[in-house]
């Protein structure tokens, strides 16, 4: 097992939404560290922000497993660029869509390039996400609240509801949730608020699908290192990032790409409408 870095981390600060390569340390997303077994071979993979953190982490093992994958992204192309390379290094197929999730429409378009270049779709990871601290509710503005349900709550809608057309039975929707869906930091009000949203997204869209045969389940990370860590938190709680649970440290992205493989894995044919949490030894009640 790798010896991952604990805190204390080095003083920094990045504008939004953050940039893999100026983080220090840099994140490990399982680049040397995954090694695939052919679970998801010939599957066909939507990851949003996949580009970076955590579903950077989840395309690189899933083109590992076999899968073909479609990264959308908002506007980090030398990131996307990277990954789609690690991809295609695997011998899989990468399509890169660039843009924002917050529309219906570019959503809609995200499906129907998976459609058009990959074939179909078998497995979407709806993992782009919005967040940012504020000590108080008067410094939310009403911009920052509706952007925040736009990203993180509003797309997947937007994009489950385009995709099931084209899923067959056995497909699987994942939903990146958070520690936050049930033990919400103040610090973090509108995106806590949307984790518990997509945390009940996941369990009433298992249970509208099941008779399609498509699973539904979410994913709930505790304290992962990832760019938005540097570039929304505060610079003491990026310090000691991760400090707070039992095993001390904060998670690294690949830490968290076994979870989604194995539910978007067809083996996992009984795993609907739950979620897992990966948070370095917190319980999650």
């Amino acid at each position: 097992m790798p010896e991952y870095p604990k805190p204390p981390f080095p003083s920094q600060r990045q504008p939004m939404p953050g940039s893999t390569g100026k983080m220090d340390p840099r994140p490990d997303h399982g680049e040397t560290s995954y090694k695939g077994s052919g679970r998801l071979q010939g599957k066909c993979a939507i990851i949003t922000g996949g580009d970076s953190g955590i579903g950077r982490a989840v395309a690189i093992a899933f083109a590992r497993e076999g899968a073909d994958v479609l990264i959308a992204y908002l506007d980090e192309s030398d990131d996307a660029k990277e990954v789609a390379a690690i991809i295609e290094k695997e011998g899989r197929r990468a399509v890169l869509v660039e843009g924002d999730l917050r529309s219906a429409d570019h959503c809609r378009t995200v499906v129907d390039r998976a459609v058009q270049e990959l074939g179909g779709v078998d497995i979407l990871v709806n993992n782009a996400a919005h967040q940012a601290t504020f000590a108080d509710i008067g410094d939310i503005s009403d911009e920052e609240w509706r952007m925040t349900f736009e990203v993180n709550i509003h797309a997947m809608f937007y994009l489950a509801k385009a995709a099931v057309p084209h899923m067959k039975p056995g497909g699987a929707i994942i939903n990146t949730a958070s520690v936050n869906s049930d033990m919400p930091n103040p610090i973090l009000l509108a995106y806590a608020t949307t984790k518990g949203a997509i945390q009940n997204f996941t369990g009433g869209l298992a249970q509208m699908l099941a008779e399609n045969g498509i699973r539904v389940n979410a994913v709930a990370p505790g304290p992962i290192w990832t760019p938005l860590i540097p570039s929304t938190m505060p610079e003491e709680a990026v310090k000691n990032f991760g400090k707070q649970v039992p095993l001390k440290r904060a998670g690294q992205p690949a830490e968290l790409a076994t979870a989604y493989v194995m539910l978007a894995d067809p083996l996992s044919s009984y795993t609907s409408g739950t979620t897992v949490a990966v948070t370095g030894g917190k319980p999650f009640i």
